[in-house]
């Protein structure tokens, strides 16, 4: 295994990455390494060498790690990287801070960016993703970004250098995203915090909130604005065209098609990443049969199968 250089942040091999992820399955890491700071990520990238390859991990909230690990230095930041701060109608944020602390910390300050209350995970990951809802997206909002380079450089990158667009976005792989600015406008504290009580109940009558979960699994089908932003009065939606193939509610193993809601994805107990994205891999084929319709996974999934040792 390749010598790595020595941080002052944590760095442990083969880690284990089930607990780390909302679903709870996966395999191990070669490497998990969790900087003290901005100048320990700076100074451990700088050193390593090229050949390992970087994957950043935010709380895992739409990820799926394959059963057989991931070959890579996964990066996750934690305390120091997730403080959030407000100064006139602009927030800025570390890519740790969750979806929902800024969405909070926002109204407290009469800023609204209330769409960001319901999204799973951190602020890494939601602009990678442009996350949105509620017709709002994470490109609406950003005006720019810090990221650390697979050198180990500091960069700043304007909002409209990541070209934003429905669930993607352009960062260079092995880049890490530290921090991310966002502009609101302005509004009461009171009203915001209600509406954004109302949407918490909308997503409660409506998600399996209380099971184990990653949030959507597949996008939106179709109806792109030109912004390449996704179009609610157009669009099929996801769960729609799964019902009508008759997969609400279908299993494999410990997974399952939500019966609440059929875009989710739940491991019920002890379902492997396999099961999961076997689940999955049977929606998409079995809208595909009903409706010629080609599913894409919101999901990311990472890493290896499990090995098969073959029989004992």
């Amino acid at each position: 295994m390749t010598d790595l250089p020595t941080p002052r942040g944590r760095l442990t091999p083969d880690r284990p990455l089930n607990d780390l992820t909302w679903l709870r399955v996966g395999g191990p890491a070669d490497w998990l390494f969790q900087p003290a700071d901005l100048d320990d990520l700076c100074d451990f990238l700088k050193a390593l060498p090229v050949e390992v390859p970087v994957f950043p991990m935010g709380v895992g909230s739409n990820l799926i790690v394959r059963d057989g690990g991931l070959r890579a230095l996964v990066i996750r930041l934690g305390r120091g990287f997730n403080g959030i701060t407000v100064a006139g109608n602009r927030v800025t944020a570390g890519a740790a801070a969750l979806d929902a602390h800024v969405a909070k910390r926002a109204a407290e300050a009469g800023v609204d960016l209330t769409f960001l209350r319901t999204i799973p995970g951190s602020i890494g990951g939601a602009v990678r993703m442009n996350a949105g809802c509620y017709g709002s997206y994470v490109a609406d909002h950003l005006v720019e970004v810090r990221a650390v380079t697979r050198g180990g450089a500091v960069v700043t990158i304007p909002a409209a250098d990541l070209h934003l667009r429905y669930r993607q976005s352009d960062l260079p792989d092995g880049w890490v995203l530290v921090e991310a600015v966002f502009e609101g406008a302005s509004g009461d504290p009171e009203a915001l915090a209600a509406k954004m009580d109302a949407q918490l109940k909308k997503r409660d009558e409506t998600q399996p909130t209380k099971d184990r979960t990653a949030g959507s699994t597949f996008r939106n089908p179709a109806g792109f604005s030109s912004t390449g932003q996704a179009d609610d009065t157009h669009e099929l939606k996801a769960w729609k065209v799964i019902d009508e193939a008759g997969m609400r509610g279908a299993t494999q193993g410990g997974a399952q098609m939500s019966p609440k809601h059929s875009n989710f994805l739940v491991n019920t107990g002890g379902a492997t990443a396999a099961e999961l994205e076997g689940l999955g891999e049977e929606v998409r084929k079995r809208v595909f049969q009903h409706s010629g319709i080609e599913l894409e996974w919101e999901i990311m999934r990472v890493g290896e199968p499990a090995r098969d040792t073959g029989p004992s």
